[in-house]
């Protein structure tokens, strides 16, 4: 029975096979990046980043699979720097805003305005105000208030309705 050759190097961490396959497959890889991804995202650097991992991993990988090694792992780290820049990209895109286009003197009046319309609201008679923000800002209907507060629907949009009045005559003046 004949026995099966094993090969007289089992990985590529001695020097000088590490060195032929430099030698021997460097150019090459560097045009594959090139050709593949173009120069912008520099393949002679991710050329150096392939043999440095296959350096660090050289216990791990035989002669025979250094080549698709090499590729596989130039073209994922490549593939890695295009997400990179791309979420870059997108992180530019959002500028975020620090500043308002409103004048000092606009939020001045603005925070005017709130104060005279909640104490507007205030001055509202409880019936009012309680029908006013069930209806405004919880945005219950006008049957569904009735029934929580036991009157007539009737009387629910009478109160609304009064409530407004109020608040217009007050804000009308600002």
């Amino acid at each position: 029975m004949k026995e099966l050759s094993k090969p007289i190097h089992e990985n590529v961490c001695e020097e000088q096979i590490f060195t032929g396959i430099y030698q021997q497959y460097a150019n090459d890889l560097y045009r594959y990046l090139y050709y593949r991804y173009g120069e912008r995202l520099d393949p002679a650097d991710r050329t150096q980043e392939a043999f440095v991992k296959l350096w660090e991993h050289c216990a791990k990988v035989t002669v025979e699979t250094a080549k698709s090694y090499l590729f596989k792992i130039a073209n994922n780290l490549t593939l890695n720097e295009i997400k990179h820049n791309k979420v870059v990209l997108r992180h530019q895109q959002q500028n975020p805003k620090s500043f308002t286009e409103e004048t000092p003197e606009f939020l001045m009046e603005e925070d005017e305005y709130h104060k005279k319309f909640h104490q507007a609201i205030s001055n509202l008679s409880e019936e009012q105000r309680v029908a006013f923000m069930l209806n405004r800002v919880e945005g219950k209907k006008h049957q569904e208030i009735a029934e929580m507060l036991g009157v007539t629907r009737k009387v629910v949009e009478y109160r609304i309705y009064s409530a407004f009045t109020e608040l217009k005559k007050v804000l009308k003046e600002l």
